[in-house]
């Protein structure tokens, strides 16, 4: 009898021939051991894994050289990650990019990178310790912890509040296009972006249309950063930046409104008094429009990435996703009529209202 030992099999070699739906119980697992998948992605994030992979495969004796880590420990969440699609193993211990760890790269068109920061950010993990609190209590889980709400935190968290405002300009980036795509801004003189954040939807659509002019407004920290934005998107010179509280006031001057998840952080009375201040900064222009971007649920069981967008919602800041119903309602409250939903490519679509 031989002795020899039998050759592993390569890692090209499938043990399985066919790719087996998971079971009930290992669909529960896929789930409850997502967070760990989450802080896997935080850390290939911010090592840029996906920049490294770049020119082509790499090993990852050389990744952990290139990001000073412990091999060992490098090579276990990366083949953890592409066990669930992100990244692809190659051969042993040597791993390439995959279309979705592609979209990782901090240099390309469609990066997600910026969000992926902020969203699997352990930031994140601290918040969602006291989920149970939030749905016992119906209280928002980040006051609780904080002490204070999330808008009135970040302006003393630097570190934070740039890794959710560089998240926020990449969404804006990621979902800019689709809306232009779907939507038709012509015949819009001024456009206002309300809670405009660092102005990088409003730059896009003056981009596109080069006979509008735009306004950004939101708080003055922000104010202060879309100036520095819209001059490096060449859009300055058509665009004016006020800082203020929308809950007060909305100025006037513009002959439509746009506002990118604005609206779904604030519940049904906060929403209902920026709409109406919206309606209010637009009077005497009838049939002005109000354009909310943001996720529309259906009722179904279908994946949806706005359900999970909706628990960060009550987390954070109290607010919520809503469907085409709760929209016809929250704006009939704020004297504005929905006038038609418009699909896009992207997540968000376009909610239309007009001024009665």
């Amino acid at each position: 009898m031989s002795t020899a030992r039998a050759s592993a099999p390569s890692i090209e070699t499938p043990v399985l021939q066919q790719q087996q739906q998971p079971n009930p119980a290992e669909h529960i697992f896929q789930v409850g051991l997502g967070y760990m998948a989450s802080m896997a992605l935080n850390v290939a994030v911010q090592l840029r894994i996906a920049d490294h992979l770049a020119s082509g495969p790499k090993k990852t004796a050389e990744l952990a050289k290139l990001t000073q880590t412990n091999e060992d420990r490098l090579y276990r969440v990366l083949r953890a990650l592409a066990s669930v699609g992100v990244f692809t193993e190659v051969a042993p211990h040597q791993f390439g990019l995959t279309p979705p760890a592609e979209a990782l790269r901090s240099d390309v068109p469609d990066s997600v990178y910026p969000m992926m920061l902020w969203m699997s950010d352990p930031f994140h993990y601290r918040i969602y310790a006291e989920m149970m609190h939030s749905v016992k209590t119906g209280e928002i889980a980040f006051n609780h912890i904080y002490g204070k709400p999330v808008f009135e935190y970040l302006p003393d968290d630097p570190q934070e509040a740039a890794v959710f405002n560089n998240a926020m300009v990449n969404l804006s980036n990621m979902v800019a296009p689709a809306v232009l795509k779907a939507y038709d801004f012509s015949g819009i003189g001024t456009l206002m972006d309300v809670g405009g954040g660092h102005g990088a939807l409003v730059a896009c659509i003056l981009r596109e249309h080069p006979e509008m002019r735009g306004m950004v407004y939101d708080m003055e920290p922000v104010v202060a950063g879309a100036r520095t934005a819209a001059c490096s998107q060449d859009v300055l010179d058509r665009c004016e930046f006020i800082a203020g509280d929308f809950f007060q006031s909305v100025p006037a001057g513009a002959d439509a409104i746009i506002m990118k998840h604005i609206i779904h952080d604030w519940d049904v009375e906060e929403a209902v008094q920026i709409l109406k201040n919206c309606r209010m900064a637009l009077r005497g222009k009838p049939g002005a429009k109000v354009l909310l971007v943001e996720s529309v649920l259906m009722r179904d069981n279908h994946p949806n990435l706005g359900k999970f967008i909706d628990l960060e919602m009550f987390m954070f800041v109290g607010g919520r996703e809503r469907t085409e119903e709760q929209f016809r309602d929250l704006l009939a409250a704020s004297g504005l009529r929905l006038n038609r939903i418009v699909p896009t490519e992207a997540p968000l679509w376009v909610v239309e209202a007009v001024c009665e």
